[in-house]
């Protein structure tokens, strides 16, 4: 693909070099203030809601998901949207409003330690080893990922890109903890949408805007055998699987898509959830994933809108647009080439470098989250527990969660040489969640809204999930298929038509096993925790959190029902 290859300026690699410079200078200032391990790990409870609801969001866009639904653009047109409007926003509501006054009322340092207090040790454990396993893989990833950009668009050396990418990650995660993270993710944020946002005015402005884009559509969708606006809506063919090209129903997005996995990944994923809880109070923990939701559903114009219109240029040779390798469209290259086509020498440079931020976001997030599981719910439970010193304690877990990042950029690194030699892993890491997040949210909602939930119920329903996950996927594999990596390892029952599918029915039957088992489990053993020992971590049994002295459109009440509004009128627009 040297047609891909970008042939930087100086300029460039100036503005390049100034953005990793000033990532590792927020690390530095920050340095003087991480005293102890919660500075370090929590960010001393401190951000306000603005900061950590941008990092809340940064966290989510990484460069794998600016390329990949960039491309999902051009494959699927707007029916991607469903991943950002259905697929998180009703989830981060139900988060805002009713699981972050637990999760930060309990004074719990992470999710695993919330599953602690709520049911038991036993619970607790597995979750912190099933999500560290997840962190490290999905940092290992996003490295591989990087490394790969870097030495096909760029020229450079793989090995020395990757190692570059992961030392400075290192760097100002080491020096800076959580609040070095979540600075550096308001800064990528804001890099991302000023180095993309040239990209879609100016190939907007090329196929004559909307309505331009539409046309240029029509005898390309038509040719699929699609409705003219099939790649210009949401939900209007949805009826049907066959009738749009994600092959999915209304009700299969609705259940699928926008409870099970999202609830699943935007409640209970700590690596999203530890961004709120970093907030500087309780109210301000609330608004975090409202004030994130707000730039959330505008993002899709960012990257989304993109791909459909590089749907329309490689359709039209005169216009020089392609993404072809080796005589089939590469999807992944879309964003990429979309930059060459578009932007000049310096502009380029800072269109780089959204990209190498957005990656640098999530391998941070990952390392960052993975610290403090590892600090707090392994080495401190398990290990080294806390003694009566308490000054001591502080800076021996300061040293562990110091430690612990190191040794998560090193196995992130060989996690990324792993990646290499699957390449299907972003299918296997999809199938990940699925087996992790989907049982744990059940668990979770049963703990918090029904207080019969034992410990035996949660730890034997979460286990059992996560189980029947696996042998789900033993036992299917999504079409074309030809690795057991992607399913089938045990016998083939069953073969999906693509991998969405597959993760979508595996998610599902992780959650309703994990929900049905806990509760039959509940009711066969005895509730060992008080009513007093379970205040603030059940709904029923917790005084609501009252926003006194709030002038009304400063509440967060009000921020969901906008939020909401905003969704709907979009939802409408693009029906």
């Amino acid at each position: 693909m040297n047609n891909a290859l970008f042939q930087l300026q100086w300029i460039d690699y100036a503005i390049m070099s100034i953005y990793f410079l000033f990532v590792l200078g927020i690390g530095w200032v920050l340095k003087r203030y991480m005293k102890d391990a919660s500075a370090f790990l929590e960010a001393g409870r401190s951000m306000p809601a603005w900061v950590a609801g941008l990092a809340f969001i940064s966290t989510n866009l990484g460069a794998l998901e600016v390329m990949g639904m960039t491309g999902s653009g051009a494959k699927y047109g707007m029916l991607t949207t469903h991943f950002y409007w259905i697929g998180a926003i009703p989830a981060m509501v139900f988060l805002a409003i009713f699981m972050m006054p637990f999760y930060y009322g309990s004074k719990a340092r992470s999710v695993p330690e919330y599953l602690k207090l709520r049911f038991d040790e036993k619970t607790r454990g597995l979750n912190a080893i099933l999500f560290a396993v997840m962190t490290i893989l999905a940092s290992g990833i996003s490295m591989y990922a990087l490394a790969l950009l870097m030495e096909k668009v760029l020229g450079w050396n793989f090995n020395v890109s990757l190692f570059l990418s992961a030392a400075i990650v290192l760097g100002y995660t080491y020096l800076g903890g959580l609040s070095s993270a979540i600075y550096n993710e308001v800064l990528q944020f804001f890099i991302i949408i000023i180095g993309l946002l040239p990209v879609v005015l100016l190939s907007l402005h090329e196929v004559g805007g909307w309505d331009g884009l539409k046309a240029g559509l029509d005898p390309i969708v038509s040719a699929k055998g699609y409705a003219a606006d099939t790649y210009t809506t949401t939900w209007k063919y949805t009826g049907a699987a066959g009738a749009n090209p994600m092959g999915v129903e209304w009700y299969g997005i609705a259940a699928g898509l926008g409870f099970v996995l999202s609830f699943g990944y935007w409640c209970t994923n700590f690596l999203i959830v530890q961004r709120a809880m970093a907030a500087e109070s309780i109210v301000a923990a609330k608004k975090t994933p409202l004030i994130g939701a707000i730039p959330k559903m505008f993002i899709p114009f960012l990257i989304i809108v993109p791909g459909i219109i590089a749907l329309v240029l490689m359709n039209n040779p005169a216009s020089g647009f392609s993404i072809t390798e080796n005589g089939k469209p590469n999807y992944d290259l879309t964003i990429i080439m979309l930059l060459k086509h578009y932007l000049p020498t310096g502009v380029l440079g800072l269109g780089i470098t959204a990209l190498l931020a957005s990656f640098m976001s999530g391998m941070a997030g990952n390392v960052s989250a993975f610290n403090t599981v590892w600090t707090y719910d392994i080495y401190q439970s398990y290990i080294r527990p806390a003694t009566n010193d308490k000054d001591g304690d502080a800076k021996h877990y300061l040293k562990v969660g110091r430690l612990a990042t190191i040794f998560g950029v090193l196995v992130s690194i060989a996690a990324a040489y792993l990646a290499g030699l699957f390449g299907n892993i972003m299918d296997f890491l999809q199938t990940i969640f699925s087996m992790i997040n989907a049982p744990l949210f059940a668990i979770i909602f049963l703990g918090m809204f029904w207080k019969r939930t034992t410990g035996h119920g949660a730890f034997i329903g979460l286990l059992a999930g996560f189980l029947t996950a696996l042998l789900h996927h033993g036992l299917t594999i999504p079409e074309g298929a030809t690795t057991m990596v992607k399913g089938g390892w045990i016998a083939v029952l069953k073969v999906y038509p693509v991998e969405m599918a597959q993760n979508f029915w595996t998610a599902i039957y992780a959650c309703a096993s994990a929900a049905i088992i806990a509760v039959v489990i509940s009711l066969s053993t005895a509730q060992k925790k008080s009513d007093d020992e379970l205040k603030g971590l059940v709904y029923s049994l917790t005084p609501k959190v009252k926003e006194e002295d709030v002038a009304w459109y400063n509440k967060t009440s009000t921020l969901a029902i906008l939020v909401l509004a905003i969704l709907v009128v979009l939802s409408i627009l693009f029906w």
